[in-house]
C-alpha cells in the first residue's frame, strides 16, 4: 500500500477533496468525542477540525502533501497502533480498510486503543454498481479485498451499518462517486487518483464499451431513473461500534 500512495499521492490532493455531505455523517457518527484518532488518514480528509485529531498513515508521499494546519501525522499501519490501550474517545478510517494486510488486526487494534464509538466508511462487496457491468474485474477486486458486512461484527462486536448514499455532485473522487458522471472514467486523470484502477489490467476493452455506449446514448437510456437521482446508494457503508 505504502509504495501504491506514494505513486497516488501525486494528483490525490485535488481529486480527493472531502465532500461536506459524507464529512456530516461521519462527524455525527464521532459524537461528542474530543480525541479522535484517524487510521489510513492520507491527506487528512474528513479530520473534524473542532477535534484533537491523531493521524497514522504508512504512506510518506500522503503525509507529506497533508495541510500545514492538519492535525500531526504518524507514519504506522493500522495492525500495530503504537498506542496505549484506550487512548482516544474514538476512532475512524475511512475508504483504507482494503488497503490493510490484516484487516481483522487493524480493526481489533482500533477497539483497542478507542473508549469510544469505531466509525468506518467501507464498501459493501456484495453491492454491484453499474461501473461493474463494464468492468467486472471491478466487482471481483471487490470481492478479495472488501470484508462483508458479517465480518465487522466478528472484529469489533456490536456495531450498526447504515447505507451512505453518494451525492451526485460529490467532490471526493473515490471509486464509485461519478455514478452520474459516467465520462468522468473515460479520463485518465480521474482514474489516477482511485487505487482499483492501479491494481487492474486490461481496462480498455470495458472502458471503450461505455465510451460507444455514451456516445450512441445507450448509456442515458439504460440510466434514465439514476440520471434524475440526487443520490444514491453505491454500496458505501457508515459502521459504526460503540
Amino acid at each position: 500500500m505504502t509504495a501504491l500512495y506514494d505513486t497516488i499521492g501525486v494528483n490525490y490532493v485535488q481529486l480527493r477533496r472531502p465532500d461536506p455531505r459524507i464529512a456530516a455523517a461521519i462527524h455525527r457518527a464521532l459524537g461528542d468525542a474530543r480525541s479522535v484518532l484517524n487510521v489510513g488518514a492520507g491527506t487528512g480528509s474528513y479530520e473534524p477540525a473542532d477535534r484533537r485529531v491523531t493521524a497514522v498513515e504508512p504512506s510518506t508521499e500522503m503525509i507529506a502533501r497533508r495541510a500545514a494546519d492538519a492535525a500531526p501525522a504518524i507514519q504506522g499501519v493500522a495492525e500495530a497502533l503504537p498506542f496505549p490501550d484506550d487512548s482516544f474517545d474514538a476512532s475512524m478510517a475511512v475508504l483504507t480498510l482494503h488497503h490493510w494486510t490484516d484487516k481483522a488486526a487493524g480493526l481489533r487494534e482500533m477497539r483497542r486503543v478507542t473508549r469510544g464509538p469505531v466509525v468506518l466508511v467501507t464498501f459493501d462487496p456484495a453491492q454491484r454498481p453499474w461501473l461493474t457491468d463494464y468492468l467486472p474485474q471491478l466487482a471481483a477486486l471487490d470481492e478479495a479485498q472488501m470484508p462483508t458486512m458479517a465480518d465487522y461484527a466478528d472484529w469489533l462486536g456490536d456495531v450498526t451499518v447504515s447505507p451512505l448514499e453518494v451525492p451526485h455532485d460529490c467532490s471526493d473522487g473515490f471509486l464509485y462517486a461519478y455514478w452520474r458522471r459516467p465520462a468522468a472514467y473515460l479520463d485518465p486523470r480521474i482514474r489516477s487518483g482511485i487505487s482499483s484502477f492501479w491494481a487492474l489490467d486490461d481496462l480498455q476493452v470495458g472502458l471503450d464499451r461505455l465510451r460507444d455506449d455514451l456516445n450512441s446514448g445507450e448509456w442515458p437510456r439504460r440510466h434514465a431513473a439514476l440520471l434524475a437521482r440526487e443520490a444514491y446508494d453505491a454500496g458505501y457503508r457508515l459502521i459504526v461500534a460503540r
